[in-house]
């Protein structure tokens, strides 16, 4: 069967050639592998799941700036943005609650344990490699959170190089809002050992965060220093080790006019993996790992979460056509603060089996299944099924899949002082989805239909009318249409992707929308090369408007918007290259998050260095 439709950014494949360096934008080749889907590497035009690819070319070829900026490029993602750089920013997968996407580094899982959220605005752009996107619940393999879908970011890695010499990279550049940023990578592989270490800096004064006056009326800065180191050693040819490391620190500053301005944040994933090969047809692989998160305000004010992380697969290849992975996880969870919260621990056990096949050279199956026993609510068992069949010789194949996930409540959810429930139960869901994907001489195309139903929705209720003292409750229920698709091709040398969502994220009890959703996004986006040096491309991106429930009950809404951006490269020599980006070119002044502002028309201008 054909490679299967990946991404926009990555299905751009009549690029062309050049002996300069990666940074350009130049021929490289589709992934072939994807390792969120299933936990192992499996080749995308074998599996049903929606995924979306970003490379570290992707990046650098995007000029993208944090990890919100290059989500916004997927499909069927939406971002809520709470100001400018740093700021928190809410990922919605097809519709789902941002809660509702579980977030991995290294295959290590992060993100709050009392809010339930992950910090993607403070992790460091410039330290990441891949980010891999799978659309549509993943607990059977993944166990809560991963309702919406899953990412998984993986940090740089060293490479071969027929000299054995290490590559070394430099960025540097500013632009407007008073922003610097510089970054460094060293990178290599020698013998049986690869290695890379990276740091970087983002300074910017920001802007005003909150559209009302109401609050401090003042810019709202943000600094971050990032570190990244990855080593491993193969010992021989079926035992290898490798170790990691991320840590991003920094300063944030928004709008409050009850308490702090400001924060100091640090977010960290250590972790160790091991994978051996027991025999010819048998892999394990091992990982242990811990991810924190924490905040410190000058108020005294502090929240600082941990969790550890031991898992363990088995890969065990049947024959040539189908194998099973069977496999295990621990978590724990921890949480300190000034809050005097009644559990400061839970832990979770989870096992999992899954069936990869393939059937007459026609038909790709997978399923899997996997039960949990969280210390809180108990256990729970979630499923996934999903094909891929070849019609003939069309070139197109018919995929399908269904899945069941869930989410269990947060430390804030169950044990906020005075106001948890301890009786909680956790969010479950069930997603079906349809789609055609085609690959031919003139590019690639895809198109998927899905429905989703949420029970148990967590929200916070007032106890009694007129009380203004609220307690979180499973009170909602949700149901999410949708239907997204991609196309890409070349004309007279432009490379051109476009992909596009609408959905209809509903309550089941009132029929109103979800908040904070647009129903509509359109992407396009387009580059060419000229003179073998130069580089121009733009990215648009449209959205409908969002729909928010107001405190006390009725409904507002926020306009939709126009995002056009403009980039381009100019390489002086194999070593050098300047960018420049303009974004938001036409200035549109909208809210991703009602009452905080986005960006105005801004630019960014670097020089890079690759040897």
């Amino acid at each position: 069967m054909k490679q299967s439709f990946i991404s926009p950014p990555l299905s751009v494949i009549f690029l062309f050639s050049s002996g300069f360096s990666a940074y350009a934008e130049e021929s490289v080749e589709l992934p072939n592998f994807v390792v969120t889907a299933t936990r192992t590497d499996q080749k995308i035009d074998h599996l049903s799941a929606a995924t979306t690819i970003f490379t570290r070319h992707d990046i650098e070829r995007l000029q993208v700036q944090s990890v919100p900026e290059l989500l916004k490029q997927a499909t069927g993602v939406d971002i809520g943005e709470s100001g400018g750089a740093g700021k928190s920013s809410s990922v919605y997968i097809r519709g789902s609650g941002s809660k509702h996407v579980l977030v991995l580094i290294d295959g290590i899982r992060i993100g709050s344990v009392t809010l339930g959220s992950s910090p993607f605005s403070s992790l460091p752009i410039d330290q990441i490699e891949r980010v891999e996107i799978v659309r549509g619940s993943q607990s059977s393999l993944y166990g809560s959170e991963a309702i919406g879908g899953v990412i998984q970011i993986f940090t740089r890695k060293g490479h071969y190089k027929d000299n054995n010499m290490p590559t070394v990279s430099l960025d540097a550049g500013g632009g407007s809002y008073d922003t610097a940023r510089v970054s460094g990578n060293v990178s290599g592989q020698y013998k049986q050992a690869w290695y890379a270490f990276g740091a970087s800096h983002i300074t910017t004064s920001g802007f005003n965060a909150r559209s009302s006056n109401s609050f401090d009326n003042d810019r709202d800065g943000y600094e971050n220093t990032s570190f990244n180191a990855r080593a491993g050693y193969k010992f021989n040819k079926k035992y290898s080790a490798e170790v990691f490391a991320l840590r991003s620190q920094g300063e944030n500053e928004f709008d409050n006019n009850w308490g702090s301005d400001r924060n100091d944040f640090d977010i960290q994933n250590i972790g160790l993996s091991t994978d051996l090969q027991l025999s010819d047809d048998w892999f394990t692989k091992i990982t242990l790992g811990e991810s924190r998160d924490e905040s410190r305000q000058p108020d005294g004010d502090f929240f600082n979460t941990r969790r550890r992380t031991v898992s363990l697969s088995n890969r065990i290849k049947l024959n040539a056509n189908h194998e099973i992975v069977i496999g295990s996880d621990f978590r724990d969870d921890h949480v300190e603060s000034h809050q005097s919260y009644a559990e400061s621990n839970r832990y979770n056990i989870g096992g999992f089996a899954e069936y990869y096949g393939s059937w007459f050279g026609l038909i790709d199956f997978n399923a899997s299944v996997r039960g949990d026993e969280d210390e809180q609510f108990g256990s729970h068992v979630t499923g996934n099924g999903g094909f891929r069949i070849g019609l003939g010789k069309s070139d197109i194949d018919v995929v399908a899949n269904f899945s069941s996930g869930y989410k269990a409540p947060t430390f804030n959810d169950l044990y906020w002082p005075n106001s948890g429930n301890v009786s909680l139960k956790p969010e479950q869901s069930t997603t079906f989805e349809v789609g055609l994907e085609g690959q031919h001489d003139w590019g690639r195309w895809m198109l998927r239909a899905y429905h989703t139903n949420i029970d148990n929705l967590i929200d916070w209720v007032e106890t009694s009318p007129g009380s203004f003292i609220y307690r979180p409750e499973n009170v909602n229920k949700a149901q999410i249409d949708g239907l997204e698709g991609e196309i890409s091709t070349q004309i007279v040398g432009w490379n051109i992707a476009l992909n596009g969502s609408a959905l209809s994220p509903k309550d089941r009890a009132t029929n109103e929308r979800l908040s904070n959703r647009s129903q509509l996004h359109l992407g396009l986006d387009v580059s060419k090369r000229f003179f073998d040096h130069l580089t121009i491309g733009s990215t648009l991106s449209v959205s409908g408007d969002r729909s928010y429930t107001l405190f006390g009950g009725g409904t507002a809404k926020t306009h939709g918007s126009v995002v056009w951006d403009m980039r381009t490269a100019y390489q002086l020599n194999s070593h050098w290259t300047i960018k420049a980006k303009l974004n938001n070119l036409l200035n549109d002044q909208y809210q991703t998050n009602r009452g905080f502002n986005t960006a105005d028309r801004n630019f960014f201008v670097s020089a890079n260095y690759v040897y």
